[in-house]
C-alpha cells in the first residue's frame, strides 16, 4: 500500500513547492555521492579521467528515475507506458514551427554557455573547497588532459552516447515532462522556478549555476508556453550532442 500511496502522490497533477525542490534537487545530490562513492574510485583504479566517473554516476541516478517514471505509468495505466505521467507530449507544434524554434534555442544556448564562460571562471574560486572540483570542469575536456591519446579517445567514444545523447534526454523527460507541469499553479514563475532548480540540481558544477538560468531558460519557458517537450529535448539534446561530437572528433584527430 504504501508504494502505491507513494505513487499516487508523485503522480497528484499537483505538487507542493516544497516537494517539487524535494524532487528537483534530490537526485544531484545523489549524483555527487555516486560520483564520490563509485565513479571516482573505479575510474581512478583503472586511470581513466573522472569524466567518466560522472557519466557513470549520472548513469547509476538518471537510468532508475527513468525506470521509476516507467513504473509510475504502469501503475496508472496498468502498463508499462509514459502516457499520464509526462505532460507536454501530445506534439502540438507543427514540424516546421518546432524546427524554426529549436535551432535557435540551439544557438542561443551554444553562444551564451560560450559568453558567460568568464562568469564561470569568475564564479569557480569560491567554490575550491568541494572535493570533486578539479574533476568537475564544464564540457569535459579540460579534465582529460594529462591522459594517454587512446584512453581519452575511449573515454569520449564511451561518453557521447550517454552525456550527449540518453542522459540529457532522461533530464529532459523528468524535469520538463514530469515536474514542469505539476507546479503550473505557480503560473508564469513556474518555467523560472523549474529552471533555477534545474540549474542547481547540478552540485557537480554550481558556479555555472547562473549562467545555465540564462541559457537553458528561454528553451524551458517554451515549452510551457507551447506545452511540447520536444523544445527543450531539442534545444538540450541538440546541444549536447553537437559539443560531444566535435570534442571526440577533435581528440580523435589530434586537435587537442
Amino acid at each position: 500500500m504504501v508504494p502505491v500511496a507513494l505513487a499516487e502522490r508523485l503522480l497528484s497533477d499537483r505538487h507542493s513547492l516544497p516537494l517539487s525542490v524535494l524532487l528537483h534537487l534530490v537526485p544531484g545530490a545523489a549524483i555527487v555521492a555516486a560520483y564520490l562513492l563509485i565513479g571516482r574510485p573505479f575510474t581512478e583504479a583503472i586511470g581513466y579521467p573522472g569524466f567518466l566517473g560522472w557519466a557513470i554516476a549520472l548513469c547509476l541516478i538518471l537510468i532508475p528515475i527513468l525506470a521509476g517514471l516507467l513504473w509510475l505509468g504502469r501503475i496508472r495505466n496498468g502498463h508499462v507506458s509514459l502516457r499520464g505521467v509526462l505532460h507536454y507530449l501530445d506534439r502540438p507544434l507543427p514540424r516546421g514551427r518546432l524546427v524554426a524554434m529549436v535551432i535557435p534555442l540551439i544557438v542561443w544556448m551554444m553562444a551564451l554557455s560560450f559568453a558567460l564562460a568568464p562568469v564561470n571562471a569568475f564564479c569557480k574560486p569560491f567554490f575550491t573547497w568541494l572535493p570533486y572540483v578539479d574533476a568537475a570542469e564544464r564540457g569535459g575536456i579540460t579534465y582529460l588532459d594529462g591522459y594517454p591519446h587512446s584512453i581519452t579517445l575511449i573515454t569520449m567514444v564511451i561518453c557521447l552516447p550517454l552525456t550527449g545523447i540518453a542522459l540529457p534526454l532522461i533530464e529532459e523527460l523528468y524535469f520538463r515532462g514530469f515536474l514542469l507541469p505539476r507546479i503550473a499553479h505557480l503560473s508564469r514563475s513556474a518555467p523560472v522556478v523549474n529552471t533555477f532548480l534545474f540549474s542547481l540540481y547540478h552540485f557537480w558544477t554550481p558556479w555555472v549555476l547562473l549562467p545555465r538560468v540564462i541559457f537553458t531558460l528561454p528553451g524551458y519557458w517554451c515549452v510551457w508556453r507551447y506545452n511540447d517537450i520536444r523544445l527543450s529535448i531539442g534545444m538540450h539534446v541538440g546541444v549536447t550532442s553537437i559539443l560531444a561530437t566535435l570534442g571526440t572528433l577533435a581528440i580523435a584527430l589530434n586537435l587537442m
